[in-house]
């Protein structure tokens, strides 16, 4: 559970109460529910299910890919794996800059690719690492040790991601 939510679920039980109405304990008990919740600024506190399957994944990066469990793909072998980190818009939201600015000390490239609400792909020699967010959720993909160059990692990337906003 994240921090937010936990934090959204305390919010009300503290001194002074809340002043939003009860939006965020309302969003806290739903998300706590399995339901579709939007705290105070129209912003989800769902966290959606991984949106791949092994399958999928095999396909669009084009290699036999196997699920190892919790949204991570591994090729078999120990080498290449596809982690993608699933949370709530609202936990993208909090953590987005400070992620992005993250990439930029990790990549020597990284770039807002313009999809979803906010979102940017980093990309170096054997590593990719993309965040998404969307109205469904908040998305980071991390691909290491494919035998891809940044051309491949970047399409690749991009089809993970289009796949995401179109499911």
């Amino acid at each position: 559970m994240s921090l937010l939510l936990v934090g959204a679920l305390l919010a009300p039980a503290g001194c002074g109460g809340s002043d939003d109405g009860g939006d965020a304990a309302a969003a806290g008990e739903a998300a706590v529910a399995g339901e579709e919740a939007v705290a105070g600024g129209g912003v989800s506190t769902t966290v959606p299910d991984c949106p791949f399957t092994a399958d999928k994944v095999s396909e669009l990066i084009g290699q036999q890919m196997t699920d190892e469990g919790s949204c991570l793909f591994g090729d078999g072998k120990g080498v290449a794996s596809l982690t993608v980190t699933v949370s709530s818009a609202l936990a993208g939201e909090a953590t987005y800059d400070y992620q992005r600015d993250m990439a930029g000390k990790s990549f020597p490239k990284v770039s807002d690719i313009g999809k979803g609400k906010k979102s940017y792909l980093a990309i170096k020699d054997i590593q990719a690492e993309a965040a998404l967010i969307s109205d469904k959720g908040a998305y980071t993909l991390i691909m290491s040790s494919f035998s891809f160059d940044e051309a491949r990692y970047d399409k690749t990337m991009n089809d993970l991601i289009d796949t995401i906003l179109g499911s």
